[in-house]
């Protein structure tokens, strides 16, 4: 080989050199512009929950992301925000993976629907889908006619939405319906209902890379081994909507208004307690408008509040207040605790005793303030002179022969024209005992105080 041979040779070796590294170069960009939008939500099926969805999946396609994941972990919830969440979900222009953990989550209920409705799943160890019976809106079962026409509609959608994995997870989800049957990771792995049981999120996305999934009639080739995960979090109306869906803290909201709303009738005027009173009443409604409850509990709740209000006035106080707690109490556990209410929706007794100590409390509160200002002395007008004593400045005629004697004596500090039983002497103390019109009662000071 001669000289120039050599020198060609060697040239090409750094071109070659160069070229790898600039397709290596260019390929690590490709793939550090690849991101993962991270939702993630606890909790049961709420509206917020959905609108959450929602922005998430526009966000991604307007960044033009590789795909959505969402991490959640729920009990389920109410069948019409299921399926307005699957229809979001079905729509999406960008890959949703629903990935179920941590260890110990469940997608149940509702939460099994979306779950196979997303175009990639995942579970962690140890988690739990399945057990999709539906129920009443109070937590009741259904009755035959009508359980059976809904239980048909959602066979036939789980149908629709795994009949890409095949018969045995078709089979699956049909049971999840019908029979409210539940599995565990492993096992709806193995009849491919989820397509991977993963640890963390690194891990499930190492798995899913390469995994072609349909997305608005397009087959997409998921690569998601070494894309970005970027965090994209609940705003805080989506956080506090979604928090109303606990039945401990809307019992609180409950009392919290009943009791602000009282105040702002017993002191017209004012807005601050009338405005926190129609808040928390508000928000305590749209709670109830998520959750199946039982709305006899609502009206043994309202008997409460009326016993609560008459314990104010009436005069033989803490017997209404008892009633008034007691009832409230068997009120929010009907309200939360009806037979077949699901484990989301149930309020601990504890919890339900603690709300119903708090707001007799509150009402006989207010019941012994009430009483102690009926019986406090006056301490405007004329009325507020009975007990003040002063000096006697013109003692009363002495032609005065029999009662009343009358002068004047200097009372609070001015001049009244006072009667009494006895006569009246210049500069004995006397105190006022009774008012009519602009004359003063009074009596002798040192009689009085032997007396």
């Amino acid at each position: 080989m001669n000289q120039n041979s050599f020198l060609v040779h060697r040239s090409l070796r750094w071109v070659l050199l160069a070229l790898l590294l600039l397709l290596g170069s260019v390929w690590q960009a490709s793939a550090q512009s690849r991101t993962v939008l991270l939702l993630q939500i606890e909790g049961p099926v709420t509206p917020a929950m959905a609108n959450y969805f929602e922005r998430g999946i526009r966000a991604a396609e307007e960044r033009g992301a590789e795909a959505v994941l969402i991490v959640f972990n729920t009990p389920g919830g109410s069948v019409e925000i299921t399926q307005e969440i699957v229809r979001t979900i079905r729509a999406a222009r960008v890959p949703v993976i629903v990935y179920v953990s941590p260890r110990g989550a469940q997608a149940a209920s509702a939460g099994s629907v979306i779950t196979v409705a997303a175009h990639a799943a995942g579970m962690a160890p140890e988690t739990v889908i399945g057990a999709a019976s539906p129920v009443g809106g109070g937590g009741e079962d259904l009755g035959e006619t009508i359980a059976r026409k809904v239980i048909e509609d959602l066979k036939a959608q789980m149908r629709a939405l795994t009949e890409r994995r095949g018969p045995e997870a078709m089979a699956l989800a049909e049971q999840m319906i019908e029979e409210a049957r539940a599995v565990n990771a492993r096992e709806a792995l193995a009849v491919g209902l989820i397509d991977a049981v993963a640890d963390s999120v690194p891990d499930l996305l190492a798995q899913l890379d390469g995994l072609t999934v349909e997305v608005a009639g397009e087959e997409v080739r998921l690569q998601t081994a070494v894309a970005n995960t970027q965090p994209f979090a609940m705003s805080a109306l989506e956080q506090v909507l979604h928090a109303l869906a606990n039945p401990l803290l809307i019992s609180i909201l409950l009392a919290i208004g009943v009791q602000a709303i009282l105040i702002e009738l017993s002191n017209p005027g004012g807005w601050v307690a009338g405005f926190i009173g129609v808040l928390c009443l508000g928000l305590a409604a749209y709670g109830l408008g998520q959750l199946p409850v039982n709305w006899l509990g609502l009206g043994l709740i309202a008997i409460a509040i009326v016993l609560f209000i008459a314990e104010v006035f009436a005069t033989n106080h803490g017997a209404l207040g008892i009633t008034g707690a007691v009832t409230m109490l068997i009120g929010l556990l009907v309200l939360f605790n009806s037979p077949g209410s699901p484990e989301f929706a149930r309020i601990s007794i504890p919890g339900a005793i603690g709300v119903s100590l708090f707001t007799a409390a509150f009402f006989i509160f207010l019941a012994t303030k009430a009483v102690q200002a009926q019986r406090r002395q006056p301490t405007t007008g004329a009325e507020a002179l009975v007990g003040m004593t002063g000096p006697v400045r013109r003692p009363s005629s002495p032609e005065t022969n029999k009662p009343p004697y009358e002068g004047m004596a200097l009372i609070n500090g001015e001049l009244w024209r006072v009667q009494s039983e006895t006569p009246l002497q210049k500069g004995e103390v006397v105190e006022v005992t009774a008012v009519s019109g602009f004359t003063l009662h009074v009596r002798r000071k040192e009689m009085w105080g032997r007396n």
